[in-house]
């Protein structure tokens, strides 16, 4: 099978921008090894953001991981990278193929549950490469994601599975949200790795 067939991997997004959706890439074996290593040995913290001039802590768990101890600061709290993992070495390389594009940081989310979630934004920090690309790797449980356009609000959903790869770039951030919605419906933990660049 051609992995970079047009059949295989499809932008998602009717216009202003691109979120090529690869589908599976990593198989059963390899998701289920990863997600356990994962569980039991990145240094999840619990997320901390700045709203409405209060500081809130989030259920969900982050972690930041890079090539060197950068500092990268969101919804104005500063976090500092750990340096790569073997484990996340052999995905980034994976990605990167699979991508065709580099990445020096990854941001890692868990969500214990389908009760967390994420609410619609988008990844505009100045530290990220203007229009670069990030890739959303899925492990764990299959939840749904989805975009809203900034201007008509037109909402567009997909289902990511485990061992599935979402890639946004080019004009995406700037015309489009994200969100993670929350659900009922899962109860078991999902592991999202999302690989980036930062430009210092």
């Amino acid at each position: 099978m051609d992995l970079f067939s047009s059949d295989t991997i499809k932008n998602i997004l009717p216009f202003d921008g691109v979120a090529n959706y690869h589908g599976i890439i990593l198989n059963a074996m390899q998701s289920d090894f990863y997600y356990q290593q994962f569980l039991k040995t990145i240094h999840w913290k619990n997320d901390e953001a700045m709203m409405f001039g209060k500081k809130i802590i989030t259920k969900r768990k982050v972690a930041w991981y890079g090539d060197s101890e950068y500092s990268y600061t969101y919804s104005k709290v500063t976090k500092t990278a750990n340096i790569w993992t073997q484990e996340l070495l052999e995905l980034k390389e994976i990605v990167e193929k699979e991508s065709n594009e580099t990445y020096n940081s990854c941001l890692l989310n868990l969500y214990h549950s389908g009760d967390e979630g994420m609410a619609y934004h988008s990844d505009g920090e100045k530290m990220l490469k203007k229009n670069g690309a990030i890739a959303s790797l899925s492990l764990g449980a299959t939840r749904k994601f989805s975009f809203k356009h900034k201007e008509n609000k037109q909402r567009i959903d997909i289902i990511l599975e485990k061992g599935s790869l979402l890639v946004m770039k080019e004009q995406t951030q700037t015309h489009w949200m994200h969100r993670l919605p929350p659900t009922k419906k899962v109860n078991v933990p999902r592991i999202n790795l999302t690989f980036r660049t930062i430009e210092l």
